[in-house]
């Protein structure tokens, strides 16, 4: 099991810091350079730029939520599930379909994060042992 991820190309996993403008404020933030390239797919796939996209959900999270709590955290999640809602065909693979286009409740519903799923994962763990 270890093999597939270990193989992994050490840049994945080197992070950065970039530069972006929150509400007038100059920040870093320091993501893997896997996450830097998710967010830069997301970003293109609506005509922004990373830092622009940054900002957008920035202030979308500000306005959803009155704070950021830690916002690096937050976009790391952002692309995990931008993922994993690719996988679940929430988002079309198409990567010329901006999302900004979506019905979000649409892609929401193809959302499978509840405890159901992750308490199957160590059952599917054993079934491959055994096997």
């Amino acid at each position: 099991m270890c093999q597939v991820f270990v193989s992994a190309d050490p840049h994945l996993y080197q992070s950065r810091a970039r530069s972006v403008r929150l509400h007038g404020v100059a920040t870093s933030i320091r993501l893997e350079n896997l996450f830097w390239n998710v967010l830069e797919t997301i970003a293109r796939r609506d005509g922004l730029g990373v830092p622009q996209l940054c900002t957008k959900l920035y202030d979308e999270l500000i306005e959803a939520r009155g704070e950021v709590d830690n916002f690096a955290s937050f976009l790391r999640v952002c692309c995990g599930r931008y993922l994993a809602l690719q996988l679940s065909g929430g988002i079309p693979s198409d990567v010329s379909i901006p999302i900004a286009c979506l019905n979000p409740q649409r892609v929401l519903a193809t959302e499978h994060w509840p405890m159901a799923m992750l308490a199957a994962v160590p059952a599917s763990a054993a079934q491959v042992r055994a096997a």
